[in-house]
């Protein structure tokens, strides 16, 4: 019989993970506010956009919404339909950049504090030096 992982830790023996979801909250109200209306959410689609964004998975958010794991599937695929994203992970960038730019034009404090994304831009190889073969 195979222990699950989240009991082999000296922790407590709880249903939480022994991955701990990040502290950070990358988004504030007003971004959430802009981007619900931007992308037209309904206010539960907006409730699962925020756990999506803080780390919750499909059962998590089910859990904590009250309400079924289908339901949260359903409401998972509107959003990306509406947003055209195919998972969690674009939808989380989708919503920053969304947000950097709402902060830019209104003088809202920005999302998080990252490298500009020229400086993350990956650099071209050099020219190769090496003679061609006669």
């Amino acid at each position: 019989m195979h222990t699950p992982l989240h009991y082999m830790t000296d922790g407590p023996k709880d249903d939480s993970s022994v991955f701990e979801r990040p502290r950070v909250a990358l988004l504030n109200e007003k971004h959430w506010l802009h981007i619900q209306r931007r992308y037209h959410m309904s206010p539960r689609e907006l409730q699962v956009a925020k756990l999506v964004c803080q780390g919750f998975n499909n059962e998590e958010i089910a859990k904590d919404l009250k309400i079924r794991h289908g339901t949260v599937k359903t409401h998972i695929r509107n959003i990306y339909r509406r947003i055209r994203v195919r998972n969690k992970i674009a939808m989380l960038l989708k919503f920053i950049s969304d947000a950097s730019r709402f902060s830019a034009k209104s003088g809202t404090t920005p999302p998080i504090p990252i490298a500009e994304a020229a400086k993350m831009a990956p650099k071209t190889p050099a020219p190769s030096k090496i003679p061609p073969k006669s």
